[in-house]
C-alpha cells in the first residue's frame, strides 16, 4: 500500500480502513516494486553469510520474504500487523517447502522484541512510511549484526520545488524529503549510505497501479467505506500520472558507521577499521603498503605519479585504513579520468598489507573513498578488477552504461558505478591519466 493507507496494514473498525485493505487484497503488490528490483537490491547488498538472518519489516503478503528465503537460503523473520497477510505468507511458505525458513510475527516494525545484532539484513520495501523513516532507522540500528546491511525504500522529492498540487497532496498524506535530506537523516541515525537506487517507473505501473486500477474499476462502490477509499486511490493514481516526475520511490542501502565488515566464511577474524584521507605524513607509508601488497613496484610508482599530476589528483580521495595501533594497513585511490571528455573517477590502485588481507581493511578504504567522492558531488566511478570482489560495492560491467576501455579487456572485468542513480552518466571511451601509460 502507498502512504495514503493505514499504518502497518492494521485493520480496525474504521470502514474506510477495511475498504483499503479489501481493495488491495490479492494484488501482486501492496505498493511500487518488482521481483527484479528486489533481486537488484539483493545483489547490491553484497555477499551475505551462508545462512543470513533476515528481517522483512512490514512484509505485507510476503513477496519479498519468499524471494529472499528461496534465493539466499536465509531464515526470514517476517513482521506485519495484518494477521491475514501473515497467515497467507505462512501457508505459501509451507507450500513452497520454505516453512523452516520463514517465521511470521504480528508486531509493529518499530517495536521489535529481538536482541541486539539479531539480523544480517533488514529489508523494508514500501513499508517504512507506516512508522516514518527516522523512527524506523533508529529502531533498527541496534538489530543489525556487525557488517549488516539495511535495505529500505522511501518516497522522496526528485525536484527542489515540486508543483503546488503534488506538494499539498504529500504534505497531507506523508511529508516527503529530498534524497539529500534523507541521506542526512540516515547519517544522523548512525548509518552511512552505500547506495541509492530510484525504482524504475515500471515498478509503479506494471506491478502496482495498473492492477490496482483494474481492481478499482471492478469494485462494488456501495459497501461501507468504499466510496472514500476509492476516491483516495483514484486521487493517488492521478497524482502519479500528472506529477510523477516530482517524486519517486528510491532504495537506500545503509550500513551502521560503527560496524566492521562481515566475517568471511573461512572464519578469518575481522577488525573494526578506521579510515581517513591521506596526509603528507602518510606518503611513505602508502608507498610501503603498495610495495608490500604487489610483487613489483608498478602500483607504488603509479600512486606517486598520480599524486604529482594536478590534473589527476583530487585531495581527499586517497583513503587509508588505520589499525587500532595507528599503523596504516590499507589504501584505496580515486583519481580523475574522463569518458569522452566528461569527468569520471578511476579506482586504482587498491592495496592492503599481507598481514591485514582478508580482514576488511581494503573494503573499508574503498567504501570510505566512494563515500568521500559522493560527498564531493562526484558520480561515475570506473574500475578494472576482479569480478568476484568489486560488485559487492555496487560495480557492474561498464558496457551496461555504454562505456568501454581503451584497450582489450574482458567485458565483465571493466566495471562502472553511478554514485547517484538519478544523474546521467556519459558514454564512450575511458581516457585515463597519463600516469597509467595508456
Amino acid at each position: 500500500m502507498n502512504a495514503t493507507n493505514t499504518p502497518d496494514h492494521t485493520p480496525g473498525t474504521d470502514p474506510v480502513t477495511e475498504a483499503f485493505i479489501a481493495l488491495h487484497h490479492g494484488l501482486p503488490r501492496q505498493g511500487p516494486g518488482s521481483d527484479a528490483t528486489t533481486r537488484r537490491l539483493l545483489e547490491a547488498a553484497g555477499p551475505l553469510p551462508e545462512r543470513p538472518r533476515v528481517l522483512d519489516a512490514g512484509c505485507g503478503p510476503g513477496r519479498s520474504t519468499l524471494l529472499l528465503a528461496e534465493e539466499t537460503g536465509a531464515h526470514v523473520t517476517a513482521v506485519d500487523l495484518h494477521q491475514p497477510f501473515l497467515d497467507g505468507l505462512a501457508a505459501e511458505a509451507a507450500r513452497r517447502g520454505l516453512g523452516d525458513r520463514v517465521t511470521v510475527l504480528n508486531r509493529s516494525m518499530d517495536q521489535l522484541p529481538f536482541p541486539d545484532h539479531s539480523f544480517d539484513v533488514i529489508w523494508a520495501e514500501g513499508s517504512v512510511y507506516t512508522v516514518g523513516f527516522d523512527v524506523a532507522l533508529r529502531a533498527w540500528h541496534r538489530l543489525l549484526a556487525p557488517g549488516g546491511v539495511l535495505v529500505v525504500t522511501e518516497i522522496e522529492w526528485t525536484v527542489p520545488e515540486p508543483a503546488g498540487p503534488v506538494r499539498a497532496y504529500w504534505d497531507a498524506a506523508y511529508p516527503l524529503r529530498t534524497h539529500a535530506a534523507n541521506t542526512d537523516a540516515a547519517q544522523a541515525a548512525g548509518y552511512r549510505l552505500r547506495a541509492h537506487r530510484p525504482l524504475p517507473e515500471s515498478d509503479w505501473w506494471d506491478e502496482y497501479y495498473t492492477p490496482l486500477a483494474q481492481r478499482i474499476a471492478e469494485a462494488d462502490q456501495h459497501q461501507p467505506g468504499r466510496p472514500e477509499a476509492l476516491a483516495a486511490l483514484r486521487a493517488e493514481i492521478t497524482m502519479r500520472r500528472e506529477h510523477g516526475s516530482d517524486y519517486d520511490y528510491a532504495a537506500y542501502l545503509l550500513q551502521p558507521h560503527d560496524r566492521s565488515p562481515r566475517t568471511p566464511q573461512n572464519g578469518t577474524a575481522m577488525t573494526t577499521w578506521t579510515t581517513r584521507p591521506e596526509t603528507a605524513e602518510d606518503i611513505t607509508a602508502v608507498r610501503d603498503i603498495n610495495l608490500a601488497a604487489f610483487p613489483a613496484a608498478e602500483e607504488a610508482d603509479l600512486v606517486d605519479a598520480l599524486r604529482a599530476d594536478p590534473k589527476a589528483w583530487i585531495d581527499g580521495l586517497s583513503m587509508v585504513t588505520e589499525a587500532p595501533d595507528g599503523t596504516l594497513v590499507g589504501h584505496a585511490l580515486l583519481t580523475r579520468c574522463h569518458v569522452d571528455g566528461a569527468p569520471a573517477l578511476a579506482l586504482a590502485p587498491c592495496a592492503v598489507r599481507p598481514s591485514a588481507q582478508r580482514t576488511g581493511a581494503g573494503s573499508a578504504a574503498i567504501r570510505a573513498a566512494l563515500d568521500a567522492a559522493r560527498a564531493m558531488g562526484e558520480n561515475l566511478v570506473l574500475v578494472l578488477g576482479h569480478t568476484d570482489y568489486y560488485p559487492r560495492f555496487g560495480f557492474t560491467p561498464a558496457s551496461r552504461f555504454g562505456i568501454r576501455a581503451p584497450f582489450e579487456v574482458p567485458d565483465e572485468a571493466m566495471m562502472a558505478m553511478a554514485l547517484d542513480d538519478t544523474r546521467p552518466v556519459p558514454t564512450g571511451t575511458i581516457q585515463y591519466p597519463a600516469a597509467f601509460g595508456l
